[in-house]
């Protein structure tokens, strides 16, 4: 057995173990159907180029056409998210399934990782999207995560962190902070914990190409640090809205979502983070509805609001 494989079965037991000591959810107030149908599908196959088109395929994943150059933030495309255990995972399963299916997914130039949680480097995903394209997508991530990933075939690994910047086949990438958690177990060190040098990170990310940008808030609770993305005034802010009840200590609801992207001087707004896994204790549907209903009150475009829709700039 390589050291590859052994340390990854390692890194999955005891992973299985820390899901033993995490804080149970109940989902006893959730309303959601056990299976649920998609009413949109995106094409990518018919976007142009000249443009920006995007897609929210579920969770934190979007699928983003940037005047010709594929992006893809957090990707999560298989039925569950969790520890990897000898070619199962164990963790929650999808209410809602992806928008594309993996095969689907066009190949990607650039992926984003915000930070190393399983529902955001989920491990099997990026397995599968490197064996089938080795050694043709680049990949950003967060300080102190490089180790989850890297022992995959990957174009180049950019590791950045807070305020740094990268420039990547002419997209330039600043990570920014937020307020959130970084391990990907419990026991490990992370900068929520007060471990800035050896700690796991979390980032939000802007984009800039062509002379727009796009800003993928990643996962975070309400905080004013983003207001120093207000200068480059986005056009775009991808922005997480559930799991808030009772995690508001980590994540934002679509109120403070809707703020920070205001503060942030951004003009489009686009929902994530919600209807795909059950995380939290708010009805399914909350996170999007007080979206749909709050957007028009911070001078914002709801760009969209819908697991497989497309939104065009």
């Amino acid at each position: 057995m390589n050291n590859s494989r052994r340390n990854f079965i390692k890194k999955s037991l005891l992973g299985l173990a820390g899901l033993l000591v995490l804080p149970k959810i109940s989902t006893s107030e959730i309303k959601a159907e056990p299976s649920i149908k998609l009413q949109f599908k995106p094409s990518p196959e018919t976007w142009d180029s000249n443009n920006i088109s995007l897609s929210w395929l579920g969770h934190s994943t979007v699928l983003i056409n940037f005047y010709g150059k594929i992006l893809l933030t957090d990707p999560a495309l298989f039925n569950r998210v969790g520890v990897n255990l000898l070619g199962l995972t164990i963790g929650p399963e999808r209410l809602t399934p992806p928008a594309l299916s993996i095969d689907e997914i066009p190949k990607p130039d650039l992926i984003l990782l915000s930070h190393g949680h399983m529902d955001h480097t989920d491990y099997p995903t990026l397995e599968y999207l490197t064996e089938k394209f080795p050694n043709q997508i680049d990949v950003v991530t967060a300080y102190l995560t490089k180790d989850i990933i890297e022992d995959l075939e990957w174009k180049s690994i950019a590791v950045l962190d807070w305020s740094d910047s990268a420039n990547i086949s002419d997209i330039n990438i600043t990570a920014f902070e937020v307020k959130h958690f970084g391990w990907r177990y419990p026991w490990e060190k992370d900068r929520s914990r007060g471990y800035y040098k050896d700690g796991r990170s979390f980032n939000s990310y802007l984009i800039e190409y062509n002379n727009k940008k796009i800003f993928f808030g990643g996962d975070t609770a309400y905080t004013d640090k983003l207001t120093a993305v207000a200068p480059f005034a986005p056009d775009i802010a991808i922005m997480p809205v559930g799991a808030y009840n009772p995690w508001k200590h980590n994540h934002c609801n679509p109120e403070e979502a809707l703020k920070m992207a205001k503060d942030m001087n951004a003009k489009h707004f686009i929902p994530i983070h919600t209807k795909t896994f059950i995380q939290s204790q708010e009805p399914f549907n909350e996170a999007i509805e007080w979206t749909r209903n709050s957007y028009s009150n911070y001078n914002l475009n709801l760009g969209l609001s819908s697991i497989g829709e497309t939104f065009v700039l």
